[in-house]
């Protein structure tokens, strides 16, 4: 019987995220100033900390109360053209046609989350581009979990192996750290991982557009 020779994969349809750690390089002054800005901003905005108590998220968020944080603090201003800066060199390395347009920042609001809390699952409608940068980041403090997009269509399909390859799994957890940027396109289901630490949370989410 003759051999028969050995068939090849080919890698379709593949979701691809983005990561850049900040803490240490040029922006570390920037991460500091955006910290104390929105511990500031958290114990002075009361209408957000209504909000927040109402939708019982646990900790405080400034989604539902400050529409446009680059008008309160230089330093959203900086943080800003940051995130516009590399959303398009993630968008490139996405080879997206753009048609002469660059992403521009639509949203963006702070996430202080308390011991116990976390986010379920979601997506981020009407959006190109989201992600979060990540302030403060105590032992424990929650992952960030992506989900495989094809996931309601899995009919019968095998569970893969506990040790599979990244980028065969349908649930990945990324822990981020101090200074920690993450990309993602706005259709990508995720959820934030309970805070099973003793310390809060820091971050700033966001979303762009074209």
């Amino acid at each position: 019987m003759r051999e028969t020779p050995a068939g090849s994969l080919l890698q379709v349809f593949v979701t691809e995220t983005y990561r850049i750690d900040l803490a240490g390089t040029s922006v570390d002054p920037l991460l500091t100033r955006l910290a104390a800005a929105c511990h500031r901003l958290a114990a002075e905005d009361v209408a957000g900390q209504a909000w927040s108590k109402a939708k019982t998220y646990q900790g405080y968020t400034s989604y539902g109360s400050i529409l446009d944080l680059t008008v309160i603090d230089p330093a959203f201003v900086e943080l800003r053209q940051l995130i516009e800066n590399q959303t398009l060199t993630y968008a490139r390395c996405l080879e997206l046609d753009l048609q002469g347009k660059v992403p521009k920042l639509y949203n963006m609001w702070i996430n202080i989350l308390d011991p116990g809390g976390g986010h379920t699952g979601h997506n981020h409608p009407l959006n190109a581009f989201s992600g979060t940068i990540y302030l403060e980041t105590p032992p424990g403090s929650g992952d960030l979990d992506l989900e495989d997009p094809r996931q309601p269509f899995l009919m019968h399909a095998p569970p893969r192996r506990a040790d599979a390859e990244l980028f065969r799994k349908t649930f990945i957890s990324v822990t981020p750290k101090r200074g920690t940027l993450l990309l993602w396109e706005s259709w990508l289901r995720h959820q934030v991982g309970v805070n099973t630490g003793n310390g809060k949370r820091l971050s700033i989410s966001f979303n762009l557009d074209m």
